[in-house]
C-alpha cells in the first residue's frame, strides 16, 4: 500500500465502499471527491 499514489489509494477506498462497482460508478464517485472531471486514461491505465 505504501507504494500507491493518493489516487490509487482513493480508487481503492471507492471500489472497497460498493457492492458491484462498475468503471461507471467508480468514476462518478472519484469525481465527486474530487470536484472535476477524471479523464478516462487515468482509471484505465495498464498495470
Amino acid at each position: 500500500m505504501n507504494d500507491l499514489t493518493g489516487f490509487q489509494r482513493d480508487l481503492l477506498y471507492v471500489i472497497a465502499g460498493a457492492d458491484q462497482p462498475s468503471g461507471q460508478d467508480v468514476k462518478d464517485e472519484v469525481e465527486r471527491y474530487y470536484e472535476s472531471e477524471i479523464n478516462h486514461g487515468r482509471l484505465y491505465r495498464p498495470c
